[in-house]
């Protein structure tokens, strides 16, 4: 059963120049594993925006609480390269408290747009708010 769904649009161009201008935004929003690909090169502007929306759609996905913590969600990438998400900590926690047991994630950036949904599957344990 769908537990929740989040979407997210991020404006490629704004977000890089907000990690231009913000020092210390890209570790505080991303782990070390998310900032670069598998060769160790550094992540495009478009793959972060993509990586941000992800989080984004997943607090969403998730009912928004506030008390999630950006380290705590990790888009990696899997076979083929599709991506995936690594939950810990407050994301595992709030995930755990609604009956979440999968995710699916897709990611996406095209025309200056990067965008992310999330859809977050498991047994309904009823109202977890």
């Amino acid at each position: 059963m769908i537990i929740g769904v989040g979407i997210d649009v991020v404006p490629v161009e704004r977000f890089a120049m907000s990690l231009e201008r913000t020092p210390g935004l890209r570790d505080r929003l991303f782990t070390a594993a998310e900032q670069s690909t598998p060769s160790g090169a550094p992540r495009s502007g478009e793959s972060l925006a993509a990586r941000f929306a992800a989080k984004e759609a997943l607090a969403k996905a998730l009912g928004a609480p506030g008390d999630l913590h950006w380290h705590d969600a990790e888009v990696t990438v899997g076979d083929h390269g599709r991506p995936h998400l690594e939950v810990r900590g407050s994301v595992a926690g709030r995930a755990a408290q609604l009956g979440v047991t999968s995710w699916h994630l897709s990611l996406s950036h095209d025309g200056g747009i990067a965008s992310a949904i999330v859809v977050a599957e498991g047994v309904v344990r009823g109202d977890a708010g």
